[in-house]
C-alpha cells in the first residue's frame, strides 16, 4: 500500500526529535559536573549519582527511538518494537528519576511536565507504525 501523504514529514519529523534525544544523552552523560554545579548544583549531583542501570535505560530510550525513526523511513516493520522497547526504557528512565530522587521536591510538579511529552511522543511513534503495519505500509 502507499504511504500518506503526511509519511515522510511525520517520519522525519520523529528522527529529528530522536536525534535530540540522543544529543541529550551525549552531552548529559558526558557533562562537566564541576562547571554544572557551578549553574545547577542539583542537576551536577544527580547525573553523579545515576546509577548505571539507569544511563543504560537512557540510552536504550534514545538508541531504540531513533533506529525506530530510521526504520519507519525504510518502510520496515521492525520500527514498533523498537518504539516499544523505547517506551519501556523511558518508563524505567524516569521512573528512576521520579521514585529514586527528590526531583519533584525540589523542582516541583512541572519538573514532571518535559519527561510527559516525551513518553506521549513515544507512545505516538508506537502507535503510529502500528498503525502503518496494520495498513501494510511498513513490512
Amino acid at each position: 500500500m502507499t504511504a500518506p501523504r503526511s509519511f515522510r514529514a511525520i517520519g522525519i519529523l520523529l528522527l529529528l526529535w530522536n536525534l535530540m534525544g540522543v544529543a541529550a544523552f551525549i552531552m548529559q552523560y558526558g557533562a562537566d559536573l564541576g562547571q554544572l554545579a557551578k549553574t545547577d548544583p542539583y542537576s551536577a549531583r544527580i547525573f553523579a549519582s545515576m546509577p548505571g542501570w539507569a544511563w543504560t535505560a537512557y540510552a536504550v530510550a534514545v538508541g531504540a527511538g531513533t533506529l525506530g525513526a530510521i526504520l519507519l523511513l525504510l518502510r520496515k516493520a521492525a520500527a514498533a518494537p523498537l518504539f516499544l522497547l523505547s517506551i519501556l526504557a523511558v518508563v524505567v528512565q524516569f521512573g528512576y528519576s521520579f521514585i529514586h530522587t527528590d526531583l519533584l521536591a525540589v523542582k516541583g510538579p512541572t519538573a514532571a511536565i518535559f519527561p510527559a511529552i516525551i513518553l506521549i511522543i513515544a507512545l505516538f511513534q508506537w502507535r503510529y507504525a502500528r498503525n502503518l503495519i496494520a495498513k501494510a505500509v511498513l513490512r
